[in-house]
């Protein structure tokens, strides 16, 4: 398949090394607005480089384009690249969040499913051994009937950002991912937060979640947090076990109910994941084989209905964080 990305970033660049490796896709073409970026990323990669993703697509007419772009609050340059890939009948990855507002996004993945396309967002951290291991035991029933989720989420970004709400925007498509594949759809979300010493935006928060399974969880997430090791745990627990995923990839460990015996995977020190590139690699590979298998499209994993679903639980805990009220998903 050819392959175009469009926003040659640094994750843009990442995207593009990892097509450069896959053997079932062939890198055709890079594209960003900013002169520079798009040449020194076009040279490096041996690829025509262009400055509008329009001239891109309708020269190069690629299979599946990468949109990488980021804008306002993160997601909102996601918008017209996807929908112009779209139109011009490329698959479509793109990064998360799948946009920073919702009407945009609802018409991104109105059209992919007009189309008959592949629409799937960068929720990485659903890509890796561990996760997918912890999916593995709730599927064989360990788990039993979902009782609650705990999640947390840290990074350390302490510079200044345009918008009050862009921690929750931009870092929360992961963590309510990673909440909803394992747990559903949520129904109902309060939101508390506040902005850290020094801080214009709410730069920490903690989120209550009524799922329509009818289980219960929480969120934790904070820009506020030096980066370092660990970053990310999520705890799920049901009526016969539990387990808990710590750092993605790192290790997940299975508690069975009434059993002191419990079970661990660990990342391999040989072979394992190496670092955060590597969920990229994964998550990219897994789109690229799904969508060269002719996958439905709304069997995606990480579909764009799934990022537009994460963003509905984001706006709803925007909207509680505004008003002090509990508010419905369904009503956003």
């Amino acid at each position: 398949m050819r392959v175009c990305v469009i926003g040659m970033g640094p994750i843009g660049n990442l995207h593009a090394d990892i097509y450069k490796e896959d053997e079932l896709v062939e890198l055709v073409g890079v594209c960003d607005i900013i002169e520079e970026r798009a040449r020194r990323a076009g040279e490096r990669l041996g690829v025509p480089w262009y400055l509008d993703a329009q001239e891109m697509l309708d020269q190069l007419k690629p299979d599946l384009c990468s949109v990488t772009t980021g804008g306002y609050e993160y997601g909102s340059d996601h918008y017209k690249p996807t929908m112009q890939a779209l139109t011009a009948g490329s698959h479509v990855l793109c990064e998360k969040p799948i946009c920073n507002e919702i009407e945009p996004a609802e018409k991104m993945v109105a059209l992919a499913r007009e189309k008959g396309l592949c629409l799937g967002i960068n929720m990485n951290h659903r890509f890796t051994p561990a996760a997918r291991m912890a999916k593995k035991w709730q599927n064989e029933g360990l788990i039993g009937d979902l009782l609650f989720v705990n999640m947390a989420l840290w990074i350390g970004k302490f510079q200044e950002l345009e918008s009050p709400y862009y921690h929750l925007k931009a870092l929360n498509p992961h963590s309510v991912d990673i909440m909803r594949h394992f747990c559903g759809d949520v129904e109902k979300v309060q939101c508390f937060a506040m902005k850290a010493p020094g801080r214009n935006i709410w730069s920490t928060a903690s989120i209550n979640m009524k799922f329509k399974n009818g289980m219960v969880g929480h969120l934790t997430s904070s820009y506020d947090i030096e980066r370092g090791h660990p970053m990310e745990r999520c705890e799920v627990a049901g009526t016969k076990g539990r387990f808990v995923l710590e750092d993605m990839w790192r290790e997940v460990t299975l508690y069975p109910a009434g059993n002191m015996e419990k079970r661990v995977y660990t990342n391999p020190v040989f072979g394992g994941y190496r670092g955060f590139d590597d969920t990229f690699r994964c998550r990219i590979r897994s789109f690229v084989r799904q969508v060269a298998d002719g996958v439905p499209p709304e069997e995606i994993d990480g579909s764009g209905a799934d990022g537009l679903a994460a963003q509905k639980v984001i706006q709803a805990a925007i909207v509680s964080l505004d008003t002090g009220k509990v508010v419905d998903v369904d009503s956003i």
